[in-house]
């Protein structure tokens, strides 16, 4: 009988993919897979199967399921964007077509052929589904740890802010205006240790759990994008002085936003910080215009520029210019994570000597 079994599944295997296939398409994650992605390892389980049925040792056999294509599998639906109970699922229909087969052409499948089956599927799905859940939580925790070490990244800024503001309090307090100089520092002091608050906050609550498998929970809302810039200017104020960089608002005072307000005060935070670094002595200028994509803001530096062997680079984690001394190298890729959770994309144009051109867009739906 599992010689019989193993000639009909090898006979008919076309077919049973066919049935297979149209089944599995209605599943959400399988609409937009063609032939071959759909396929995958099902081709190479049936052929497993089959010398299951005819192997002396079915055990041994199963094994070999197990250590064979099907992790292979767990690992490409993960690619394919499937969760777990679809993965279970398209085993379930593989075996339900099977039975199908075997019933039109009269086979018993009782007994031995049935407990051989089972067996080798079972491993199939125990395989598949332990690399897809272990490759998911490899992933989640891989996007956590890239997250915490973003929001670690921005402590930097305010921290600095912090350090020039004190070192110009110990210099003003000796003067005769001090009290305007000391108000000033002040207020700036107070408004980086809540951000600092907020950050450290912020790492708590995404060490302990995620708020999406993103690590990002966008709250998004309405406001004017001019009293940010402003605010951000009067923040890094310390450091573009310590640089004698000029800082220009050139947002217009009525454009409204539809984003993340905190989000985005990071994305512009690390832009315009990023662009005092590289622009000692000269001018940044903080843009921003409506258009058929949104709202594009424009960063703008007169500074040393980038090399264009690193324009292609820029955004990607810990890349770091070698004539500058400290850093992760986070900071842009921050603002590309930041600015893509909210759908939208960011470039960047330089000429070394000349300056940069950091350019991002924020669609209002």
């Amino acid at each position: 009988m599992q010689t019989e079994l193993a000639e009909l599944i090898r006979r008919e295997r076309e077919s049973i993919l066919r049935n297979w296939r149209d089944r599995v398409r209605r599943l959400p994650s399988a609409r937009h897979l063609d032939t071959p992605a759909l396929n995958d390892h099902i081709p190479t389980l049936l052929a497993e199967l089959t010398a299951a049925l005819t192997a002396d040792h079915s055990d041994e056999a199963a094994r070999e399921v197990r250590d064979g294509s099907s992790p292979a599998h767990g690992r490409q639906r993960l690619r394919d964007g499937y969760d777990i109970g679809e993965v279970v699922a398209e085993y379930g229909i593989l075996r339900s077509c099977i039975h199908e087969y075997v019933d039109e052409k009269g086979l018993d499948l009782r007994g031995e052929p049935l407990r051989v089956l089972n067996r080798v599927l079972d491993e199939a799905i125990r395989s598949a589904v332990e690399t897809f859940a272990t490759q998911r939580a490899l992933e989640v925790q891989k996007r956590r740890e890239e997250y915490l070490a973003f929001v670690a990244h921005d402590l930097r800024t305010p921290l600095n802010a912090i350090a020039l503001s004190a070192r110009v309090l110990e210099v003003s307090l000796s003067k005769q205006s001090a009290a305007v100089a000391t108000g000033k520092m002040l207020n700036s002091l107070q408004r980086n240790v809540q951000q600092l608050g907020g950050l450290v906050a912020k790492i708590i609550e995404e060490n302990s759990h995620l708020k999406t498998e993103a690590g990002i929970k966008l709250e998004r809302r309405h406001f004017d994008l001019w009293p940010l810039v402003e605010s951000l200017i009067h923040d890094l104020h310390p450091v573009a002085g310590t640089a004698s960089t000029a800082l220009m608002n050139e947002v217009p005072e009525d454009l409204v936003v539809f984003a993340d307000a905190s989000l985005l005060k990071r994305i512009l935070q690390n832009l315009i910080a990023n662009a005092i670094k590289y622009t000692p002595r000269g001018n940044v200028f903080i843009s921003a215009k409506s258009n058929a994509d949104g709202i594009e803001c424009t960063i703008r530096d007169n500074g040393t520029g980038i090399a264009q062997d690193r324009l292609a680079i820029v955004f990607e984690p810990f890349e770091t210019d070698s004539r500058q001394d400290g850093g992760m190298g986070l900071g842009l890729a921050i603002v590309k994570t930041f600015v893509e959770a909210h759908r939208g994309t960011v470039e960047v144009q330089s000429e070394v000597g000349a300056g940069s051109t950091f350019r991002f867009t924020l669609p209002q739906s």
